[in-house]
């Protein structure tokens, strides 16, 4: 827990600002998570997911700081959180299902993960595999609600996420002629992209008295 690794381009030591750029990039984190708060307001499901999204930004600060096992498990772990409990919400509030139902497709998200990363962990190692599964998961739901705002705001957040994954891997490809590397990228736009869904969901909420929240047909 304690161990000290070299996991991204920019860290050339062990020292703790060894990866200047990608610790500060994760204030984008944080500064989009200040921007929605306002916007989640009567919104209890809303303002924790904003809480997750700042604490996504502290987490990732440590482990490109201290680059320890325990700092991992801080960046790690709030992500995790967040993808769980949007998946809780989309599946209640904006598939309609009811409260259990959404709690099954939550804890089904991790067979669902483990699955993706056995199928396809040979050509995206480590975590990428379970973020490249999430991309997956958002275009489904996206592709099931596109006729709604809903749909359509899923299916932009899906593909800034692949965007953004894409710079995440890119990073020691990059390292030879770009030092920094570019996993400060996926800082950045998952910061806009983690604020967006936020947005998405708050639009959707106050919406859905006036609005279905399926397709018909």
């Amino acid at each position: 827990m304690f161990e000290q690794i070299i996991a991204y381009c920019e860290r050339t030591d062990f020292s703790y600002w060894s990866e200047p750029v990608n610790a500060f990039t994760n204030a984008a984190f944080v500064l989009a998570a200040l921007y929605v708060w306002p916007k989640t307001r009567g919104l209890p499901l809303g303002r924790v997911l904003t809480i997750l999204l700042a604490t996504i930004g502290v987490g990732s600060f440590l482990w490109h700081t201290h680059a320890t096992g325990w700092a991992g498990l801080a960046d790690m772990l709030p992500i995790l959180l967040f993808i769980l409990l949007y998946v809780f919400a989309a599946t209640r509030d904006f598939l309609g299902a009811s409260a259990v139902i959404a709690g099954g497709v939550t804890v089904a998200f991790f067979p669902y993960a483990f699955g993706f990363r056995a199928l396809f962990g040979g050509v995206l190692p480590g975590a990428n595999a379970l973020y490249a599964s999430v991309v997956v998961l958002i275009l489904i739901y996206g592709l099931w609600l596109r006729r709604s705002a809903t749909g359509r705001g899923l299916l932009i957040g899906a593909a800034v996420l692949s965007v953004s994954l894409g710079f995440r891997m890119a990073d020691g490809a990059v390292c030879p002629s770009f030092p920094i590397g570019s996993h400060f990228m996926w800082h950045i736009l998952n910061g806009i992209m983690l604020g967006w869904m936020i947005l998405v969901y708050c639009r959707h909420m106050r919406a859905a008295p006036l609005a279905p929240r399926a397709p018909s047909g």
